[in-house]
């Protein structure tokens, strides 16, 4: 795990299953509680205490506690209110609705969606289908937010998903995504594969993109996405993505390599297996790890982007930052 002058390794150890847990102060327990707050993992955070057992919080600290649970359940009550009416809509339309990121972890009952706190609902649509789907929409209440020519123009050529649109009444906001990269950028895949390796949620009508594909999205949003304020909340999706599904499919290190390279995908694949091994301890193939470095011959470009991540990643809280967190966050 990372060491640093900061503190950064008081929530950090809280999120390491095979690590042992020293008892904290009373300080050290109002300050772990400020970071995960700020980080937005204090409702997760609950969850490694109750259904991992990382830790044994002391009574004044399971308020805390029960209380981002709380907020974590209600929110996940408005989530699957708007999947149910989401469904109904692209039922009409004839066309499977595809859940991305914090809404697929949900719908999914995985680990990474257990206290993970999101503010939109993420779908994925074909491109040649976004005007179907947003007239669609219409008609069940959803909205686009008002944006010019200049700018609506720059999303419709450009990015890799249509301007939020809000529902009139209830006041959710929806992101309809026909990509997981801007088109901008060099990495975007073709997004043709993703459709065709889609998986349905047993049991549902609703879809996902498939485990390897759901790595690489979360993998590439952080890494080339440039928000790192919920920077460690992402790596930590990652950890838990890839403890669950290699937890039930061993094989899933070696697809999820191959799958990279097939999508061009994998230098956002080498960041995300490297820094939540360094971060979190996860357990990723040393054989993995090794191959990537190996066939890079970059030592000062790692060196560097370890100087660079390991400061960026850590908890959004000034006693996990230092005098170059900053440029570190800036450069990157």
């Amino acid at each position: 795990m990372i060491k640093d002058k900061t503190q950064p390794a008081l929530l950090i150890k809280q999120f390491v299953f095979s690590e042992d847990k020293s008892a904290l102060s009373n300080e050290e327990w109002e300050l772990l509680l400020r970071q995960a707050r700020t980080a937005g993992v204090l409702a997760r955070l609950c969850f490694y205490w109750k259904k991992f057992n990382n830790f044994v919080p002391p009574d004044y600290v399971v308020s805390h506690l029960n209380s981002a649970e709380k907020y974590w359940l209600s929110q996940k009550r408005v989530v699957n209110w708007e999947v149910f009416k989401l469904l109904h809509a692209f039922n009409e339309l004839n066309m499977p609705l595809i859940l991305l990121k914090g809404t697929a972890y949900s719908a999914a009952n995985l680990n990474v969606g257990l206290g993970r706190v999101f503010s939109d609902i993420d779908i994925l649509v074909p491109k040649a289908r976004l005007n179907d789907v947003v007239e669609g929409l219409k008609w069940h209440g959803w909205i686009a937010d008002p944006l010019d020519d200049y700018d609506r123009r720059y999303y419709e050529r450009w990015m890799h998903e249509l301007p939020p649109m809000r529902h009139i009444k209830r006041g959710t906001s929806l992101d309809i995504h026909h990509n997981i990269i801007p088109e901008t950028c060099s990495l975007c895949p073709n997004s043709e594969f993703l459709f065709e390796s889609a998986k349905q949620i047993p049991n549902t009508n609703l879809w996902t993109l498939s485990q390897e594909d759901m790595i690489l999205h979360s993998a590439t949003h952080l890494f080339w996405g440039g928000e790192f304020e919920s920077g460690f909340r992402d790596l930590s999706d990652l950890d838990l993505l890839l403890r669950e599904f290699s937890e039930n499919n061993h094989r899933i290190w070696f697809s999820l390599a191959e799958r990279a390279k097939f999508l061009g995908l994998d230098e956002p694949l080498f960041y995300a297996l490297r820094y939540t091994n360094k971060f979190f301890q996860t357990p990723v193939p040393s054989s993995i790890l090794d191959d990537k470095v190996s066939n890079r011959h970059f030592d000062f470009k790692i060196r560097m982007m370890d100087a660079l991540f390991l400061r960026a990643l850590g908890p959004n809280h000034p006693s996990c930052r230092d005098w170059l967190t900053n440029l570190a966050v800036w450069l990157l």
